[in-house]
């Protein structure tokens, strides 16, 4: 009988010690192995990793390629689908039915307005996001006039009082102040430059004049010295300086510096355009922030700040944080700026392969970077303020329903909301919330309103359609009192900011948010008698108007044109009442226009004598987060989206706003 002897299987050869390799001797392969053990070096017992090289058919090959490209299309495919990016924001996905039709904004006219501030220039394009569009929009409904003019937005600082605002260096004491206070008033909200260095490098350009002809650094410094001017002036000082918006001269300096943009960029260049892109808020210049910070991002592109660069690059991980927390500025810009003026964003998240901010592992870190927290909520903000502008403002046509869209932000905002750590939410007590805290949470706010006022202009209009119509569709309730709530929240904090004498009397954001919310409970006070809004609300109007009057008295430009704007929407309410601020609105409103503002109170902050109640009785204590844990509210939000056409697009749609010739100009 045949014996059948077993297959030999040959042991594989163990891989030798990297001490072992070095000495030439037989290693046991073992961790750590026998002679590394013997000699007392088991700790040093290191083996190198093997790439070994197998032999493959060439169509195995093409089969992985393929299904790589595959699973590559299938991956694409479900990021279009979801609402927000890859970071987490909103699970809804989009319906992807072929029966269904592409829908764009139905509360949008059918072509794009524009506004002749000068007739001997093109004249403007004014965008929906707006909030001068959206208070245009409001009084021609409330006066059923299609001929109410916008306001022309004339209060701002004009060329030719920059050309003669130049300045020199200040002396170093002052240079050091003025750095320091604008580190102190942004740098918890943004990060603009590295805080250590920067102040090592104002005291280097002291000590070696010479640099000084760098314009790089000169203009960085000039706009850190506009903004701390800005920061710390008082209204007196304001006065001496010819009516002009305090740090405009350090501006004009810096702004001449950068006339020739670089064929070889560096960081020094995006963080002075940024801080100038912020400057020119103050003068209410949006549409030149806007361009400075297209020019930011464009420079980010050049040196692929939204990519990683590898370490061996990069090795020092101060700098290589500071290229992320950089591009992530001028990305919170673009949103930010985009959602004030209406313009479409400059860099689609797509293109974005930068991580978030994180924390650096080093002793300096904590000099040089500020909250890592904040800056990650204030990025994923601005994400969800992108999707906003997309969704409910762009002409773009999507196949979710504008329902669907709005439940697919508010669903990321709630999202946002409950993600945030604890450290930067609001105190639940009665201590006063920090500054920085107050502003991101004011940023929410008014994501919230810019996401859903179209809606509540929609429930105005059927609330005063002249044939009654049925019982207005719940989820339009719930977006409006949504919307309102977020209004009255953003309108107690601005006033809780001025009566604690903390409000930034030249300041932009807290101005456009004082005069957005008023809008909003506007009309939430002509919905009073309905199931939305609360008639109570119209004394908001009244505390937005005498806030943004003290704050135009100060030289606060952008305070100037929205005061305007409320002056023109109180009129219309009541046309037959006579107001006192009709003498200041002639007197005083069209000096801004000649740059030379009244400044009649001595300190940067004045008390209001017989201030309306800033809150209503149904407002108080209610944030706009409380807003989300409403059962209508998570009704809405828990919808399929199969089950969320309550009311289809074509009933939304403002036809008589769309058809009215003078919003455009030929």
């Amino acid at each position: 009988m045949p014996v059948h002897k077993p297959p030999k299987f040959h042991k594989k050869k163990p891989v030798a010690c990297q001490r072992c390799h070095a000495h030439k001797v037989k290693c046991s392969g073992d961790q750590p192995c026998a002679r590394c053990r013997h000699v007392g070096r088991g700790e040093e017992c290191q083996y190198s990793l093997r790439d070994r090289k197998l032999k493959i058919n060439e169509s195995y090959l093409d089969q992985i390629l393929a299904e790589n490209d595959q699973l590559r299309t299938q991956l694409y495919s479900r990021q279009v689908s979801i609402t927000s990016d890859a970071s987490g924001f909103g699970q809804a996905q989009r319906r992807e039915s072929s029966s269904t039709s592409p829908v764009r904004n139905p509360l949008l006219g059918d072509r794009a307005w524009f506004y002749p501030y000068d007739s001997s220039a093109p004249p403007i394009y004014m965008g929906e996001a707006a909030c001068t569009a959206f208070a245009t929009r409001l009084r021609q409904f409330l006066t059923g006039n299609p001929g109410t003019a916008h306001v022309a937005r004339t209060q701002y600082t004009p060329e030719s009082a920059l050309v003669e605002a130049e300045t020199q260096w200040p002396r170093l004491p002052q240079a050091r102040l003025l750095v320091r206070v604008a580190f102190n008033q942004l740098s918890r909200v943004y990060h603009l430059v590295l805080r250590k260095a920067t102040l090592d490098q104002l005291e280097d350009l002291y000590k070696f004049p010479g640099k000084r002809d760098d314009p790089a650094w000169t203009a960085k410094f000039f706009a850190l010295f506009a903004l701390g001017e800005v920061y710390s002036s008082r209204a007196d000082s304001a006065a001496t300086a010819g009516g002009r918006v305090p740090g405009t001269g350090y501006y004009v300096r810096a702004m001449g510096l950068i006339s020739i943009l670089p064929e070889r960029p560096g960081i020094v260049h995006m963080e002075s355009l940024l801080l100038l892109s912020l400057f020119s808020y103050f003068l209410n210049r949006r549409h030149s922030g806007y361009t400075l910070i297209g020019t930011a991002m464009r420079i980010g592109l050049i040196l692929g700040l939204n990519h990683n660069i590898p370490k061996c690059q990069c090795p020092d991980p101060i700098e290589s944080e500071h290229r992320v927390r950089i591009w992530w500025a001028v990305y919170i810009f673009d949103r930010m700026w985009g959602s004030k003026t209406g313009f479409p964003l400059q860099i689609r998240d797509e293109d974005i392969h930068v991580d978030l901010p994180k924390e650096v592992s080093s002793p300096t870190a904590a000099e040089q970077f500020s909250d890592t927290a904040y800056l990650v909520a204030s990025v994923q903000l601005a994400r969800i303020v992108g999707l906003i502008i997309e969704k409910i403002y762009s002409r773009k046509e999507h196949r979710e329903s504008f329902l669907q869209r709005e439940q697919q932000l508010l669903l990321a905002l709630q999202g946002w909301m409950q993600d945030l750590p604890a450290h930067i939410r609001l105190p639940s007590d009665e201590g006063l919330p920090a500054k920085h805290i107050v502003s991101l949470h004011l940023q929410f706010n008014q994501c919230v309103i810019l996401a859903t006022r179209p809606i509540l202009l929609h429930a105005l209009y059927q609330h005063h359609k002249p044939t009654k119509t049925p019982q207005m569709p719940q989820a339009v309730i719930t977006l409006s009192e949504a919307c309102i709530h977020a209004a009255r929240h953003s309108h107690s904090l601005v006033v809780d900011e001025w009566i604690n004498g903390s409000l930034p009397m030249y300041g932009y954001f807290y101005a456009q948010y004082l005069f957005s919310s008023t809008l909003t409970l506007v009309i939430s006070s002509l919905l009073g008698s309905s199931a939305i809004g609360n008639t109570a609300d119209t004394e908001a109007l009244e505390t937005g108007i005498e806030i943004l009057h003290r704050m135009t008295d100060h030289g606060n430009l952008a305070a100037a044109e929205f005061y305007e704007n409320l002056i023109r929407v109180k009129e219309t309410l009541n046309p037959s009442t006579t107001f006192a601020d009709e003498d200041y609105r002639e007197n005083n409103i069209h000096e801004h226009n000649n740059n030379s503002s009244v400044y009649n109170t001595p300190d940067a902050i004045v008390n209001l004598p017989d201030l309306p109640n800033a809150s209503t009785a149904s407002g108080i204590g209610f944030t706009t987060e409380m807003a989300f844990l409403e059962p209508t509210m998570q009704e809405f939000l828990g919808r399929s989206g199969s089950d969320m056409d309550l009311v289809q697009p074509e009933d939304l749609s403002l036809r008589e706003l769309d058809s009215w010739p003078t919003l455009w100009t030929s």
